[in-house]
């Protein structure tokens, strides 16, 4: 049945949003925020807390008004459609299950108040949400009530609520936060195939920089009501547009440096010359860090500690008053606590200092 399901789903939509602003007061939620998601597309709307992330959903499923700006599913304008007609599932952090009915009767309860010429008979309501169960792998959870089952199974009947009027797009707010790590893990594998099976256009909201990136065909990075940055969780990665990119995704060792004839250089570290597209004057320069090294001469950072993770090797190092770990690979050679070595930088990105929101230079290699 669940193979059935699938089959039966509905094409997706694409979405566009074109200039949407939205203030709370004196507070702008989204200021200006323009996106394109594909036919099937799989998006992450990233961000710390305060962001716009869940405004930007909000809007999308009509549950929220933006003050401009416009909504286009599939060409069509969005603004004034009532959530009801937007042929949109939503699922929420909290699952928002009706504790008074069972695992059924939660799913069956979009169709179940639909108008009555749209609405399903009952008996092809109950073979929906079978059939929906099934697919969720919780078929046998039918008659239970949601105090009876796992947060992971709630989860899965709140998706399964979401996608029983079989809708074109899945919205998805931070579905897996009260979850623990490992239920996470499996459930984000498992969303992501059922993403895929059904062929459907998801957009969803996490702080969690690990899942948008495990997860999205494309992540949008928000910051302060903008969008700072679309683009592939690889390319995000190798090519943040600015500091602030950077830093949000994964860590960053970050150097005060100045700029002058097109070399960027960095006062604690004396031998490092960076070739950057930046204007003259201070600017930063961050990097990951795997991509610095050890190098087995004397110089002005000092190894405070060693020790293993896996396959890598964590080196802690101090500068001055700036401490910091490089990770090596277990092939390298192994440097001594307490002594100080030169460091080698094999990828800096430069970025003007000051207003994160800047744009980097070009990936540059230390020369």
């Amino acid at each position: 049945m669940a193979d059935r399901a699938a089959r039966r789903r509905p094409p997706a939509v694409t979405v566009e949003v074109r200039g949407l602003r939205k203030s709370f007061g004196r507070v702008a939620a989204l200021d200006d925020v323009s996106l394109a998601v594909g036919d099937g597309e799989f998006i992450a709307l990233l961000g710390p807390s305060g962001s716009g992330k869940t405004s930007l959903l909000r809007m999308l499923a009509g549950l929220e008004s933006p003050d401009a700006g416009q909504i286009v599913f599939n060409g069509q304008a969005m603004n004034g459609v009532p959530a009801r007609k937007r042929g949109i599932g939503f699922v929420f952090q909290s699952y928002a299950l009706f504790r008074h009915m069972t695992v059924a009767r939660n799913v069956a309860f979009g169709l179940a108040v639909q108008p009555r010429a749209q609405r399903p008979a009952p008996a092809e309501i109950a073979r929906r949400v079978q059939s929906l169960l099934d697919l969720m792998e919780i078929g046998d959870l039918a008659a239970r009530y949601p105090d009876q089952i796992s947060g992971g199974q709630r989860q899965r009947v709140a998706l399964a609520r979401a996608l029983a009027t079989e809708p074109r797009l899945l919205l998805l707010d931070e579905p897996f936060g009260a979850l623990d790590a490992k239920v996470r893990k499996h459930l984000r594998i498992w969303l992501r195939g059922l993403h895929d099976r059904l062929g459907l256009t998801s957009i969803f909201v996490t702080h969690d920089q690990g899942e948008a990136m495990e997860m999205a065909d494309r992540v949008a990075v928000m910051r302060a009501g903008r969008i700072e940055q679309v683009d592939t969780p690889d390319r995000l990665y190798a090519h943040p547009a600015n500091a602030f990119v950077h830093e949000f995704l994964g860590e960053s060792i970050r150097f005060d440096c100045v700029v002058q004839d097109g070399i960027a250089r960095i006062a604690e570290v004396p031998l490092a010359r960076i070739a950057t597209e930046c204007s003259p004057g201070p600017a930063l320069a961050l990097i990951r860090p795997h991509d610095i090294d050890i190098l087995p001469s004397p110089g002005p950072a000092r190894v405070t500690g060693v020790r293993t993770a896996g396959a890598t090797r964590h080196v802690g190092v101090a500068i001055g008053a700036k401490v910091f770990d490089i990770v090596q690979p277990m092939s390298a050679w192994t440097p001594m606590v307490g002594e100080s070595y030169e460091l080698g930088m094999l990828r800096v990105q430069v970025y003007l200092s000051g207003d994160d929101g800047d744009q980097a230079s070009e990936d540059m290699s230390a020369i």
